[in-house]
This record gives C-alpha cells, structure tokens and sequence, in this order.
C-alpha cells in the first residue's frame, strides 16, 4: 500500500472504573501514537478521545468512528492497544469484520503487533477475549470481594446519604446530615406528612445530594426504604448486619414502612381536606368514617361501603368536644403528678445497680439467633435449602437479632431510662387537661393520635384504645381526669389506704411498662 493512501484515524480511551487505573492516561496514550505517526509517515484523518469503560457496546465516539470509516474517510486505525478498542464480545466483532470487508485495511498498536492476515486476525481476536476475559475476571473478583466485606459487616460500596466512608473504619455517620435523615424518619411515621412534603421540608432545611444536587420525592423513598440506617444492610436481596453505628431504630424504621404501606393505598381524588376524614371506622360495620357540608356544618357519617348499617350523622364540633374529654381521662391530676415524679426521681437515685436477668436473657435469645444462622448456612450448603429458601429464612433472623441487640443495648448503657422515660410521661401528662381545653382542633387531633389508636365512632360516641403508658393507666381503672372516684380506688385493696398507697401503684405499672419497652417514642 502506497503511503498516500494510508489514512488513519487515532483512537483514545480511558475509563475512569477500577478497569483501568493502571492505563496511561489520554495524553501519554496520544503522546506514544504521534511518536508512530511519525515513524510510519503517515495520514492523520483525526482524533477520537472517549472517556468513558468499553465493557458494555454502545461507546458514542467509537461508534462515530466506526461509521466514518464506512464512509471511507479513513482505512486505518491507530490505538494504544486492543483493549482500547473493544472490552466486550460485540465491539470486538465489529473489528473482525470491518478487517474481514476489506473497511479497516490496518491497525496499528505500539504495544501489539497486527497484520490483516488470518493469523493476524486471529492473534487479535484473542487480544478482545483476553480484554473481555479481564473485564469478566474482574467483575467477579469485585463481587467477591463486595461479598465478604458485607459477610464481615461493612459496607463495601460508597457511603449512603448519612454516612461518609473513613479508611479502616467503613462507613460512619455524617455529624451534619445524620441527624436530618433521623429527623426525616420520625417526621414521616407521625403519617402527618406525604413524600412530596417531606420533599419540600427537608429540602428547604439544606438535605442534597452528596454532589449538592436537589434530592427528588423518590430518593426520600429510597431513604425511608433503606435499613442500612437501623444497622442493616441490604446486598443482592440479603439482609446483613452490618458494624457501622445506627442512626435509626429498627422500631423506628419498621413504624415508618407500616406508614408507607398504608399512604401507597389508592385514595380518591379531588375530596375536601376534612379533619377527620379517613381517622375514624364505623363501630358497627367496620367502614370508613367520612365527612360531609350540610347547611354550613361538617357532618360525620359512615360510608357504609361494605354493609348497611344503622348509624347516623353526628356533627363534627361533637366530636370534637367527646376527643377533648377522652383525652381528659387518661390525663392525672396536677397534685399527684408532681408527687409521683418526685417519687420516681427518689427510686432513681436509690437504685445501685441494673438488674442482669434481662441482660442475660436476651444475650442468650442472641446466641441461639446465631446458632440457628448458622444451621441455615450448613442446610444450604448440603442442598437442604435453596438460596431462596435460606435468605428469607436469614433475613427473618438477622431481624429479630436486630431487634434484641437494640433492646439490650438500650438496657446496658442506659439502665435507668425506665425512669427518664416515667419522668418524662408524667410531665407531659400534666398539662394535658389545658392542652385538650386551649388548643386548635388540629393539635387536638395530634394529642389524641398520642394517647391513642383503633378509632371508633358507634353511636354518635367516640370509642378508642389507649397506647402507650396510657393503656396502663387505663387498665389500672384509672379514669376521670382529677375525679377522686375510679373503679380501682373502689377496690377493698384501696379503699381504707391512703391516697399516696394508690398513686404509687399507678406510678409503678407506668414504670413497669417503660421497663418492658424502653424504645417507647412518648
């Protein structure tokens, strides 16, 4: 071939993927080529830069290339080496075949020889399956590794949002932005706000992306998704657990995809924003309850959807008024409340040391947690269980281990917050009267979903289960607000004893509740 027909186009690529770290960079690469540009004499048609991983068809620059030199604008190529050109079965094929056509009449490479003749041909497509084969390699080398960081607990890809990645220690929270993404959590398990408000609070307060970007509505669903915040990490539909330090509850996160679970049930559109509407269940048939205008008064009424039912309209202010007084029920009378936080501070300073039976029960529900993993893992691996088997079956174990590492871990470092907790109940108790008597319908509202859950509407009468530590002063026959007179007091255990006798029995269930749940969101 004559030297004036000798046209070429010069071709450049380095990816930024671990793939090619150990590449030279574009203007070395070019550098070397010009070098035997010079050497060859000869045409340089122009050059093509890609800065982007040839694993995977569909590299726009070496495309453009590929159709020019169809179009005869050029015969040759010059490139670094052949896994420049092609890292994958498809590419690489398209080189053969412009060769086999008689398109590409040369390729040259300062680092591989190559002719157009069938033991040339074949030398370079051996050249592509290595590069593939290096790719393919690894690939797997990369999962194998990302598979025993996560078996070992840490997080083997980049930090999520809430986290940073330090050297040696994986991942840790964020000081700045943990606290947002905590603060995001309990924001939507209230079920107050939707995503789209969540959006809109959150981003205002300065939560982005880790590149500054404008987080949008399904980012704050993929955060309120994903459990690696509780602890846990999700790899490959494998739940593990992981070292790095919470920044959520597992109680927590669980209570926001109940939240989720139940706002992604289709509504009807277009209805007026009712206070009540969609709070309240019919006590005779189950349906929803809804709210209607008439003559200038809100009406609620059951939608009586599934089954007649004879329930009749009842005003709204009505029921306004029955939520202030049932909230009036559960609330304690100023005087002994004062007493009673006095009393649980006394018994607070007055306990020495932590009792180790929980302790030591729940290190024992942890070990055979533990055991049972491992037995799935020894199952799996004799064919026993099949890799679907044994990951529903794990997940579900890591979880409950999740849980019992989170109570035990709330009872050894911080053995008195059964009393924080009672002090802190107590005192919200005390106003709780004035609350249900000076605040707008809508705080009202709050403070019932607070002490309450199962809201019923049978009769024109509003029935509900007290939650929490409220449900322990019901079930103490505690009712009536600053009423001296409750079905408990009128027990022969207290009838002839002392009022202090009584309030410190209700002090104690409240106590024992915190006990039992010292994760309770008050």
């Amino acid at each position: 071939m004559n030297n004036h027909t000798r046209k070429f186009f010069i071709y450049t690529r380095k990816s930024t993927d671990t793939e090619d770290r150990q590449v030279r960079s574009i203007s070395d690469q070019l550098a070397e080529l010009k070098e035997l540009v010079v050497k060859e004499q000869i045409e340089v048609v122009d050059i093509f830069v890609e800065k982007q991983t040839a694993k995977a068809p569909g590299r726009p620059v070496f495309n453009e290339m590929l159709l020019r030199i169809e179009a005869n604008e050029a015969s040759g190529i010059l490139a670094w080496h052949p896994d420049r050109l092609a890292r994958n079965s498809v590419d690489g094929g398209k080189i053969i075949y412009l060769l086999d056509t008689g398109k590409i009449a040369e390729l040259k490479f300062p680092t591989f020889w190559c002719d157009t003749t069938p033991q040339g041909k074949f030398m370079l497509s051996i050249a592509f399956s290595q590069s593939k084969y290096y790719i393919d390699n690894l690939s797997e080398n990369i999962k194998r590794g990302h598979r025993n960081k996560v078996k070992d607990g840490i997080w083997p890809q980049m930090s999520p949002l809430g986290y940073v990645n330090v050297k040696g220690a994986g991942i840790v929270p964020d000081e700045n932005i943990a606290p947002l993404i905590k603060k995001t959590f309990e924001a939507y398990a209230t079920g107050n706000f939707t995503l789209r408000q969540l959006h809109d609070k959150f981003n205002a307060l300065g939560l982005s992306r880790k590149n500054g970007k404008v987080l949008s509505v399904s980012n704050y669903q993929q955060i309120l998704k994903n459990p690696i915040f509780t602890g846990l990490m999700r790899y490959s539909g494998e739940i593990y657990e992981g070292k790095h330090k919470p920044i959520i509850t597992k109680k927590l996160f669980d209570s926001v995809q109940e939240v989720m679970s139940r706002k992604s049930k289709p509504h009807s559109k277009g209805l007026k924003p009712f206070l009540y509407r969609g709070f309240f269940r019919c006590g005779e048939c189950g349906c929803f309850i809804t709210t209607e205008t008439q003559k200038g008064h809100n009406y609620l009424r059951c939608t009586k959807r599934k089954n007649p039912c004879l329930q009749k309209y009842v005003r709204e202010e009505i029921i306004t008024s029955q939520i202030a007084e049932s909230i009036k029920k559960v609330s304690l009378p100023l005087d002994w409340t004062n007493w009673m936080i006095a009393e649980n501070e006394k018994d607070r300073q007055s306990e020495t040391q932590s009792s180790e039976i929980f302790s030591q029960k729940t290190k024992d529900e942890i070990s055979l947690l533990d055991s049972k993993v491992e037995k799935l893992m020894n199952l799996y691996l004799e064919n026993v269980l099949s890799l679907e088997e044994y990951r529903d079956s794990k997940n579900k174990l890591v979880n409950q281990k999740q849980l019992l590492k989170e109570k035990l871990s709330a009872f050894e470092k911080k053995s008195h917050n059964r009393f924080e907790l009672t002090d802190k109940f107590l005192k919200a108790n005390v106003s709780n009267m004035e609350l249900a008597n000076e605040k707008t319908n809508e705080e009202i509202l709050h403070l019932f979903k607070k002490v309450g859950s199962n809201f019923q509407i049978l009769n024109r009468t509003v029935f509900f289960e007290p939650r929490s530590a409220w449900r322990t002063l019901s079930d103490s026959g505690f009712f009536g607000g600053n009423s001296e007179q409750t079905a408990l007091r009128a027990d022969h255990i207290f009838a002839s004893e002392p009022d202090f006798v009584f309030w410190r029995y209700v002090l104690d269930k409240v106590r024992t509740f915190f006990e039992m749940n010292p994760d309770e969101e008050i």
